[in-house]
């Protein structure tokens, strides 16, 4: 594999649209729906969240890789984005608890990422046009060979990606002994979910995305979780059946973002795909329940059809995003069930929804 850093390298949108930049390192092509996400600091938190697998990364902060990288700042077991594409790319860090540079992770990663881009005018773009697929490469002479290939990539919406990331086999997380019992379905589940449980003594057990509603309730658990993941929920039918059956037999049950939608599917709300998402750490939320205002971590292409959840006798809209008025967040009105949109976890973000995993487990105790 070569290296070449400062290579000339292109953004090619499959609208036949070009931008230009520098490769940081890897040379190649690298292909999936091209998003940007807001977020100044994170990163590497971003770079290996499982919810944008099949995605090409924008970053809207300037500069990227300053503070290197650190073995406790990632959210799977490796990088889960298909490609980066930044303005300012740093090769050297200056964070004294740094492990190593951005450019060794990609490297061990085999990730293709260019810079030198102009982020501003492509995200404008996105924001006016929408997310669409894209290729980006430093094969710069070979344009009409890219736009073939580029043909040939499936679109997001339709597309089940879940089964990408989810583990394979179950596993345990936190303290056998512990007080309460989660089972948690993984459809690209993030670490800090699993951490967040663990700390206000729950022992998880994580069950891949295939798994059926006998596979989890023999671990005999006292909660249920539904968990986020990339790709369109419509496809995931497993999942969307396990969910109706927790909530026919009024489990406790959580779901996030991907978990959000699935139990929204499972209840005859339907979901589409957002011209462009919502991704970053800044996101504003209202409590609708509490009046209260929240700075939330965000990361989906996907939402629940608002009016459908209005109008459904069993569901109460409890957080709305303040920029769109999507459906942030939903309850049921008979049910032992609830969910969010947004990453109460955050890693990164902030940590204003954190108290949803404590209304979670006062939901177990009260069941």
């Amino acid at each position: 594999m070569k290296y070449n850093k400062r290579q000339k390298a292109i953004i090619l949108l499959s609208d036949g649209t070009i931008f230009h930049g520098k490769s940081v390192g890897r040379e190649g092509s690298a292909f999936g729906e091209v998003c940007f996400n807001t977020g100044t600091t994170g990163y590497q938190e971003i770079f290996t969240d499982p919810s944008y697998y099949g995605q090409l990364m924008v970053a809207t902060n300037a500069h990227i890789g300053n503070y290197g990288t650190h073995a406790d700042e990632v959210e799977s077991d490796d990088i889960k984005i298909s490609g980066l594409i930044c303005k300012n790319f740093s090769y050297n860090y200056s964070r004294a608890s740094a492990e190593g540079s951005l450019e060794d992770f990609f490297n061990k990663n085999n990730l293709l990422a260019i810079s030198d881009v102009d982020t501003r005018a492509l995200v404008t773009y996105i924001r006016e046009n929408g997310a669409m697929n894209a290729v980006i490469s430093t094969e710069v002479d070979n344009v009409e060979g890219l736009k073939k290939q580029l043909a040939e990539v499936p679109e997001m919406d339709g597309l089940e990606l879940a089964s990408k990331v989810s583990t394979t086999e179950p596993y345990f997380v936190g303290d056998e002994n512990a007080t309460y019992r989660i089972a948690a379905l993984d459809l690209g589940i993030k670490k800090n979910i699993l951490r967040n449980f663990a700390k206000r003594d729950a022992y998880i057990k994580v069950f891949p995305y295939n798994a059926t509603f006998e596979d989890m309730k023999a671990f005999n658990p006292d909660g249920y979780f539904l968990s986020n993941g990339p790709g369109d929920p419509e496809p995931l039918e497993n999942a969307i059946a396990l969910a109706k059956e927790i909530i026919d037999h009024n489990l406790p049950l959580f779901g996030i973002c991907l978990g959000h939608q699935v139990i929204g599917l499972a209840n005859g709300i339907s979901t589409y795909k957002m011209h462009n998402g919502h991704r970053g750490i800044n996101h504003p939320v209202k409590n609708l329940v509490t009046g209260k205002g929240e700075i939330t971590s965000q990361n989906h292409g996907f939402a629940i059809n608002k009016e459908e959840t209005e109008q459904h006798p069993d569901f109460e809209i409890t957080h709305i995003h303040l920029n769109d008025h999507t459906v942030a967040g939903m309850r049921m009105k008979s049910k032992n069930c609830f969910s969010v949109q947004y990453h109460p976890e955050a890693s990164p973000g902030p940590q204003d929804a954190s108290y949803l995993f404590d209304q979670f487990i006062e939901n177990i105790k009260n069941k």
